[in-house]
C-alpha cells in the first residue's frame, strides 16, 4: 500500500465537521491578530460575547502541512463561531487547509492578503498577493471547491505600485469571480518597503470612503471594514455603509468592549454584567489550562486589559505582570490581583462599556 501524501486527506461532509454548517454573522469581529487572538484569548472573549465572530491568528499552509497540525488547530468548542486564517498562496497546499478546516470544525476559512512582513512576503504571501489578483482567484476557487466552509478574503486597499482605485476594483472583480463573496479590507494600503508590520497599522492613511464604495460598487458583495475602529457609535456610522465591522488592538487591550456586543449589535442580551464576574468564570478553565502544564502567564498576559481605566486596574495589571511568570504562579495570583479591584454595581459598569 503506498504512502498517503499529506495533501491526500479526504474531504469530509458538512455533517461530519465539528461545527454545524451555518453562516456565521460578520456584523460585528475581532481581527485576527499574531501573538494575541491565541486559543486563551478567544475562550475569555467569548465569555463576553456570544455573537462576536473570533478569528485566529494567522497559521501558514506550510506549519499545517509540515508541522504540529494538532497544535496549531487546537482550540475550544466554547469558542464557536470561530473561522480560521491561513497565509499560503499554492492552490494545492490552501485546499488542503480549507478541507483541515471543516475537519476541525472552524465556523469559516479566512485567506491572509494583508499581512506586510517581510518574513510573510519572503513566503510571497500576505500583502503582496495583492499583486497577484489571479494567483489569488486561482487559490480562492481551490478552497471553495475543497470545503463547505465560507471561503473569506481579508486584504488591504492596495499595496505600494498598486494602490489606485482602478487596481482595487481589478483585485475584487477576479477574486469575486472565483467564487468569494465576502472581504473583509483594512481600509489602508501596505507599504511592502520602509515600513514595519506595526508602522503599518498607523502610518497608511486611513481611507474608509474606498470601503464605502467597494460596497457601493459591489453590492451583492459582504463588505466588511477594517482598521483604526475603535468605539461603538464609530461602528454604527460604518454599519450605514458596509456590512460588518472587525476590530483589532481595541477588542484587545479593552476587552471589556466586547460584553457591550451583543445587546448593541444583536439584540440579545449580554452574557456577563461585570468584570468581576467575567474573570472568575475564567477561573475554571485558567485551572484546567494549569493543569496541562501551560504557564499562567500565557493565559494572564490576554487578561490585563479587562480592569482598563477601572479603580484599582493598575495594580491589578502589576500584581499579575509581577508574579504570573513566576515558578509554580497558580490560580492564586489571579484571586489576589482581582483582590485590588473594587467591585462596582452592574450598570456602572455597563456604563464604560462602549
Amino acid at each position: 500500500m503506498s504512502k498517503q501524501s499529506p495533501l491526500d486527506i479526504p474531504k469530509r461532509s458538512r455533517s461530519t465537521a465539528g461545527q454545524p454548517g451555518t453562516e456565521p454573522s460578520r456584523r460585528f469581529c475581532v481581527a485576527p491578530m499574531m501573538d494575541w487572538t491565541t486559543p486563551h484569548y478567544r475562550y475569555f472573549a467569548r465569555l463576553l460575547s456570544r455573537h462576536t465572530l473570533l478569528y485566529t491568528e494567522m497559521v501558514t499552509t506550510g506549519a499545517l502541512i509540515h508541522g504540529d497540525t494538532e497544535r496549531l488547530l487546537r482550540h475550544n468548542a466554547a469558542e464557536y463561531p470561530l473561522a480560521l486564517q491561513l497565509g499560503g498562496s499554492d492552490p494545492k497546499e490552501l485546499a488542503h487547509c480549507a478541507r483541515l478546516a471543516e475537519q476541525y470544525g472552524f465556523s469559516e476559512v479566512n485567506l491572509n492578503v494583508g499581512c506586510p512582513s517581510d518574513r510573510v512576503q519572503n513566503n510571497r504571501i500576505g500583502a503582496c498577493l495583492m499583486e497577484h489578483p489571479d494567483k489569488v482567484a486561482e487559490g480562492v476557487r481551490a478552497m471553495i471547491e475543497a470545503t463547505h466552509l465560507p471561503v473569506t478574503v481579508k486584504h488591504r486597499i492596495g499595496i505600494n505600485g498598486r494602490e489606485t482605485w482602478e487596481d482595487l476594483c481589478e483585485f475584487v472583480d477576479k477574486v469575486s469571480a472565483a467564487g468569494c463573496r465576502t472581504f473583509i479590507v483594512h481600509a489602508r494600503i501596505a507599504v511592502l518597503e520602509g515600513l514595519s508590520p506595526k508602522e503599518n497599522r498607523d502610518i497608511p492613511p486611513l481611507k474608509y470612503n474606498w470601503v464605502y464604495q467597494l460596497k457601493q460598487k459591489y453590492p451583492h458583495l459582504e463588505i466588511i471594514i477594517n482598521g483604526g475602529i475603535k468605539t461603538f457609535s464609530e461602528c454604527h456610522e460604518h454599519l450605514q455603509h458596509t456590512d460588518g465591522v472587525m476590530l483589532g488592538r481595541e477588542a484587545y487591550h479593552n476587552p471589556w468592549l466586547l460584553a457591550g456586543v451583543d445587546p448593541e449589535f444583536f439584540g440579545s442580551e449580554t452574557p456577563i454584567t461585570s468584570r468581576h464576574d467575567a474573570l472568575t468564570a475564567m477561573y475554571p478553565f485558567i485551572q484546567s489550562e494549569l493543569d496541562r502544564g501551560v504557564f499562567l502567564g500565557h493565559i494572564t498576559r490576554h487578561l490585563l486589559g479587562l480592569f482598563h481605566g477601572m479603580p484599582g486596574g493598575r495594580q491589578f495589571r502589576r500584581h499579575i505582570s509581577e508574579n504570573a511568570h513566576k515558578p509554580g504562579a497558580g490560580l492564586e495570583v489571579v484571586q489576589a490581583a482581582l483582590g485590588k479591584v473594587r467591585l462596582l454595581q452592574p450598570q456602572t459598569e455597563a456604563a464604560t462599556s462602549a
